[in-house]
């Protein structure tokens, strides 16, 4: 069919708005939308010396040096035994205390609500009177939206967090240390991207400045929502039909960004409450509920509000149903601070700050998506490709998760 400007749905604009639509889909696909990464580190001091204890998942551990040797999607015990040496030295020669040589003390296995994490503790003689800065730069070069989340408490200092993002760190390992990683990754196909780089003419970034490091979980609960592509999806289902009204002609455009504004507020409103409530109930440990359960009931929700969109399932009851859905959202956001096992008064502020950051980032994004739609309302074709075509989308797209999360399997690139 030829295309003009008199063809019903077949205008420039029309094809511009398919064009946007196929840019957000494939800004969407190739995120697999799981559990953000994430390390736990305890620096502590006093008595012989220092000890930092680093505890990284064994998931992200497989993707930085490929430790399921069969491919076949699953890491047993033989793997991670056969592994250990590379896992051992893959983290010795990426963590480095300022002024204090650390030597592996002990190894363990531990089982956390979101996985098996691999911990590795490090001890040094070296008994400084303040705490020395934690150069990290594990999944530097694999995933830089990695974070490790470091508790540290020390001598007659507060205890306190630091929030540390993957730089360039590279530090020689013993010589036997270097021989056992060697025999083990020869077993790898991956080995190279773990050897040891000597420190010298390594470039390492000065730690974060104390002003700065008072906010870090404000970026963190920003960055994760941000990074939480199912939860944006989620609430970009929601927002598509605000900016219209159903009539007896069917969809029509609103005329004011005031007559949109009401809905959204609505929604984002129930949302910030319902994943408030579960956040603090789940990073609190009053009541939690395992990653199996929660990512593929965060996908359903998303295809549930995709449908809502094509038949109007809820029935006008869309803010109830938002709230009821956020609660599922809030224990997927809960998972860096539960780990931490803070004291009450830091756990509180880390807490507040990281709910901030949360909510800030969800007002930045429903704000800029908002005023998109509404300057696109008015596209004859927004209703159908927008509003249907983008649920259409959405549904697809939180079915593959859903399928991924329950069969734990990898359908989309990452």
């Amino acid at each position: 069919m030829r295309c003009d400007s008199r063809s019903p749905g077949c205008r420039p604009g029309g094809l511009w708005l398919a064009g946007a639509v196929l840019l957000l889909a494939g800004w969407a696909l190739p995120a697999s939308a799981h559990k953000a990464s994430d390390a736990y580190l305890q620096l502590q001091g006093g008595g012989a010396g220092t000890s930092l204890r680093v505890d990284v998942a064994l998931r992200d551990l497989d993707v930085a040096l490929d430790l399921d040797s069969d491919g076949d999607g699953q890491l047993t015990w033989r793997e991670v035994r056969a592994g250990w040496p590379l896992i051992e030295t893959y983290l010795r020669t990426r963590i480095e205390l300022e002024g204090c040589p650390l030597t592996p003390a002990a190894q363990a296995l531990e089982r956390r609500i979101d996985g098996v994490y691999a911990a590795l503790t490090l001890q040094s003689a070296c008994q400084p009177a303040l705490p020395p800065p934690i150069r990290y730069g594990v999944m530097e070069d694999v995933d830089p939206t990695h974070r490790g989340i470091a508790r540290i408490a020390w001598p007659g200092q507060p205890g306190s967090l630091q929030v540390l993002v993957p730089q360039r760190v590279r530090v020689a390992a013993s010589g036997a240390a270097l021989a056992s990683a060697s025999s083990a990754a020869a077993q790898s196909s991956d080995a190279a991207a773990v050897a040891p780089v000597p420190a010298t003419g390594a470039a390492l970034d000065p730690p974060p400045a104390a002003a700065a490091a008072t906010l870090q979980f404000v970026r963190e609960g920003a960055r994760h929502i941000a990074t939480g592509y199912d939860h944006v999806l989620f609430l970009v289902c929601l927002l598509l039909p605000c900016v219209l009204r159903r009539t007896d002609k069917g969809w029509q455009p609103v005329t004011h960004l005031k007559q949109a504004l009401f809905p959204v507020i609505g929604i984002v409103t129930a949302f910030t409450v319902a994943h408030s409530i579960t956040l603090a109930l789940a990073a609190t440990g009053t009541f939690n509920l395992s990653p199996a359960f929660i990512e593929p009931a965060v996908a359903f929700t998303i295809m549930l509000a995709a449908l809502d969109n094509l038949w109007p399932i809820f029935r006008g009851r869309r803010v109830l149903v938002t709230f009821i859905f956020g609660l599922i959202h809030g224990f997927g956001f809960a998972s860096v601070l539960a780990e931490l096992d803070l004291p009450v008064a830091e756990f509180a502020w880390a807490l507040l700050q990281f709910n901030l950051g949360i909510e800030l980032g969800q007002v930045l994004i429903v704000a800029v998506v908002t005023v998109l739609l509404f300057t696109l309302r008015t596209q004859r074709a927004y209703p159908g490709l927008f509003v249907r075509g983008g649920s259409v989308v959405a549904m697809a797209i939180a079915a593959v998760w859903l399928v991924e999360r329950t069969l734990n399997v990898s359908l989309l690139p990452m």
